[in-house]
């Protein structure tokens, strides 16, 4: 059973997914900033858009939903918690939930921390966690309404999955999320070649996402509050690893 994925730029640095399910024919998009751009890659592969992932309210995830609805039909897809402020809901989900996509199973996982109620989908069988604006490529999202704990304790959850799993986050910051990155972890060597490849990739109009787990474990900070030389560089070498990573969002914040 194949998957083919389509990362897609919308806007100025937003990214959405189709995710095309060869054997039963269906497709998904996770996340709508615009329509548009997402009609044109499906009308150029011939794709028929079946469901709509919905990660979290804000409108650059968004405000696409109703056009592509109303052309489609496709089923809208999103968290129970969040139902009040997203577009109007088919299947509302909740952590540790799964739902058919063709033959395959997508599970929710929760990972308040950007938003409340933000959500993410993982194919297990695809390898593909659709993470937006919590788990970034070398970073995670600014905290507008949760706090430090609960978006390290997110992180986790996406940490945990296989290191072969490709993360693929909503926007693309991949640059500048690495510039604040080495100021922490210099003597990093798989952050120097990496900060060199996503250089190369922008310099050729290409994506940085999506990115490997494996490649995030190693390199992006936030992941790695628990390691002695994010704990050194932060002078916190005994404290919580909630605290440390507490204070590198905070440094991110200010950077």
């Amino acid at each position: 059973m194949t998957l083919d994925l389509v990362t897609i730029p919308c806007r100025t640095d937003n990214y959405a997914y189709l995710v095309h399910d060869v054997s039963s024919g269906r497709t998904a998009v996770i996340d709508v900033p615009d329509a548009a751009p997402v009609a044109t890659a499906l009308a150029a592969r011939g794709w028929t858009l079946t469901d709509i992932l919905i990660t979290h309210h804000h409108g650059d995830h968004i405000d696409g939903v109703e056009a592509l609805r109303a052309a489609t039909g496709a089923r809208v897809v999103g968290a129970a918690a969040d139902a009040h402020r997203l577009p109007r809901l088919d299947l509302a989900v909740s952590d540790g939930m799964t739902f058919p996509f063709g033959a395959r199973m997508v599970r929710v996982i929760e990972v308040p921390g950007h938003t409340l109620g933000h959500v993410a989908y993982h194919l297990p069988d695809g390898a593909l966690a659709f993470t937006a604006d919590s788990l970034m490529a070398g970073g995670c999202g600014r905290l507008f309404e949760g706090t430090p704990a609960q978006m390290w304790s997110s992180l986790g959850k996406l940490a945990a999955l296989p290191p072969e799993t490709l993360i693929c986050s909503g926007h693309e910051y991949t640059t500048a999320n690495l510039a604040f990155a080495v100021t922490l972890d210099p003597q990093n060597p798989a952050l120097q070649t990496r900060i060199a490849a996503v250089a190369a990739a922008r310099a050729a109009n290409r994506p940085t996402v999506p990115s490997s787990l494996s490649l995030e474990l190693a390199t992006n900070p936030f992941l790695r509050a628990d390691s002695a030389a994010l704990r050194a560089a932060v002078r916190m070498p005994d404290a919580p690893t909630a605290a440390v990573f507490a204070e590198i969002r905070a440094r991110k914040d200010r950077f």
